[in-house]
């Protein structure tokens, strides 16, 4: 197994780099909750942007609550992957699914922006990032949910993917940046030397830097 990045910070200044021609344009960064809100921070401030999240939430299989059989945004909006039915998630299990994690979605907002709305993408440069892409499910909803707001540019941002993931996620975005793209890809947390869990806590205070800027 080969380790590419020592953390996610690591990893979101390695993707400021690549996204630099952005730095000074005052982007607006949205990241998947929750481990990508630390490389969402990072990437804000890389580049002299803001930090807002967007909120999705996977929906996982029958049998395997974190393998992706789609996901969902806050509008209620439903991404369902081909693989779906064939791991036994017919539409019954998936209404079902869906309506826990719409609730788990509102909660969240409630959570993490109390005092503010979200921040409005319209006319923007958004980048939308997570720590990385196994089914690509999330951040096809991610994207769906950014490009419903009207951005001047969509840029998806991801340090490594599933090689058939990326592609699946291209038609969503105006561009796509990955560092890497393994074709010997089991899971995210492979290619990070440490990949710990964020908390809803953690997410709260790094959301706060940009209002009290």
């Amino acid at each position: 197994m080969t380790i590419i990045f020592d953390s996610r910070s690591d990893a979101a200044k390695q993707l400021a780099e690549a996204l630099a021609r952005y730095r000074g344009r005052k982007p607006l960064v949205l990241a998947i909750p929750r481990g990508a809100v630390e490389m969402g921070r990072v990437l804000a401030d890389e580049l002299g942007g803001e930090l807002d999240v967007v909120l999705v939430r996977k929906l996982g299989a029958p049998y395997s609550a974190e393998f992706a059989v789609g996901a969902i945004d806050e509008t209620g909006w439903v991404y369902v992957a081909e693989h779906a039915a064939s791991v036994g998630a017919d539409s019954a299990y998936l209404e079902g699914e869906t309506r826990a994690q719409l609730e788990v979605l509102q909660r969240r907002r409630a959570q993490y922006t109390p005092a503010r709305p979200p921040i409005d993408p319209k006319g923007r440069i958004v980048i939308v990032v997570d720590d990385g892409l196994a089914t690509g499910a999330t951040m096809i909803a991610a994207l769906h949910a950014a490009r419903a707001k009207d951005p001047e540019r969509l840029v998806c941002a991801v340090p490594i993917a599933a090689p058939e993931s990326l592609e699946r996620v291209r038609t969503y975005a105006d561009e796509v940046v990955c560092i890497a793209a393994p074709r010997e890809f089991f899971a995210v947390g492979q290619f990070y030397r440490e990949f710990r869990q964020v908390d809803d806590d953690e997410v709260v205070e790094l959301l706060a830097r940009d209002a009290e800027r």
